[in-house]
């Protein structure tokens, strides 16, 4: 019987809901698969099947999707396997192939007994699919005879079939831009890369996000909230989602400026500690140094006053206190009342 639980990884979830939406899983079939039947089928023609057939000895570890296409009277399975593992499992065609029987067999069961044995009775075709993010090439076998042993010589006479593969890192990101849809934009963003290259992408994607409906558009922050935020260290995280929750499609450019300034931040703090912790640890005059830095860069000219206020404590205890609480600084006039504190801490 069909597994009903729901997976409970993140990421599983976020495809699972991606590609719920009719229009999304149009999207990834009309853009990544280069076939004739692609072009011809329409949302119309396609349901969503409520059902999971992943196998209980799997359901901690991956997720799958399933649509069925009416096609000019014979009905099509679409199987897509959410392999989102860092790891190729070399039985992958085995493995698709229990589903599919699992598909087949839900199918037989649930059509009356009548019907099935008559002549023309026809099991639907299945098309599967694996959608793979990690970040290594796909080495398994894309056909299920390869996995069989020796079966050149019975070629004739064994099964097969072969699966659509769905490649996240191994897309052009140049052609996922001139995709320009929703689907496209975000295998722009789940492909391995630094926190930076992500922002870069995302102001390159600009123009497109603009465009989403809102719907879409509320699936694109869902999806960029969970892929930025593993990226980032635990501290900047919820500022991510207030970032990205907040905003509408017309605001695009404001959500990558501040997510562009959280970034910032990030590796200003990160910096600022490096430069206590490598350079001289436990000194006060390092410590100054990496706070005063940070003053600067981040409020410029107008903290200089502070900086020759931080200058006059030198309790490494103060000073590591100030430093953290700086952190969450957003104004210069917080930064004043946090350095005043932290004097006032100082001369007691």
């Amino acid at each position: 019987m069909p597994d009903k639980r729901q997976p409970h990884r993140s990421h599983d979830r976020g495809y699972r809901e991606l590609l719920s939406s009719k229009r999304a899983f149009l999207e990834l079939l009309k853009t990544f698969v280069h076939e004739e039947w692609a072009k011809d089928i329409d949302e119309d023609s396609l349901v969503r099947v409520e059902k999971s057939y992943i196998l209980q000895d799997f359901s901690e570890k991956e997720a799958d999707i399933v649509y069925r296409l009416k096609a000019k009277g014979n009905d099509v399975i679409f199987y897509i396997l959410l392999e989102l593992q860092s790891t190729v499992d070399y039985l992958m065609p085995f493995r698709l192939l229990l589903y599919m029987v699992e598909i087949w067999r839900d199918i037989y069961n649930n059509t009356p007994e009548d019907e099935r044995e008559r002549k023309g009775f026809r099991l639907p075709v299945i098309i599967p699919a694996v959608l793979y993010n990690g970040a290594n090439n796909w080495t398994a076998a894309l056909r299920f005879k390869e996995i069989l042993a020796g079966y050149r010589q019975f070629e004739k006479h064994v099964l097969d079939f072969r699966y659509v593969l769905f490649d996240v890192n191994r897309y052009d990101p140049e052609e996922l831009y001139r995709a320009a849809n929703l689907v496209a934009s975000i295998f722009a963003l789940d492909q391995k890369m630094s926190a930076e290259e992500l922002v870069r992408r995302l102001w390159k994607l600009a123009g497109v996000l603009k465009n989403l409906g809102r719907d879409e558009f509320r699936q694109f922050a869902a999806w960029l909230s969970h892929v930025f935020k593993a990226r980032l260290p635990g501290p900047l995280r919820e500022k991510v989602d207030r970032i990205v929750s907040e905003v509408n499609p017309w605001e695009v450019e404001k959500m990558i400026t501040n997510l562009e300034i959280a970034l910032e931040e990030m590796q200003q703090q990160a910096e600022m500690r490096g430069l206590i912790k490598g350079r001289a640890e436990g000194r006060a005059e390092a410590k100054q140094d990496a706070i005063c830095k940070y003053l600067r860069r981040r409020f410029g000219d107008a903290s200089a006053g502070l900086q020759e206020k931080v200058r006059e404590m030198t309790s490494l205890e103060v000073l590591d206190g100030v430093m953290e609480e700086l952190f969450a600084a957003n104004t210069l006039e917080e930064a004043q009342a946090i350095i005043r504190d932290g004097i006032e801490r100082f001369m007691q």
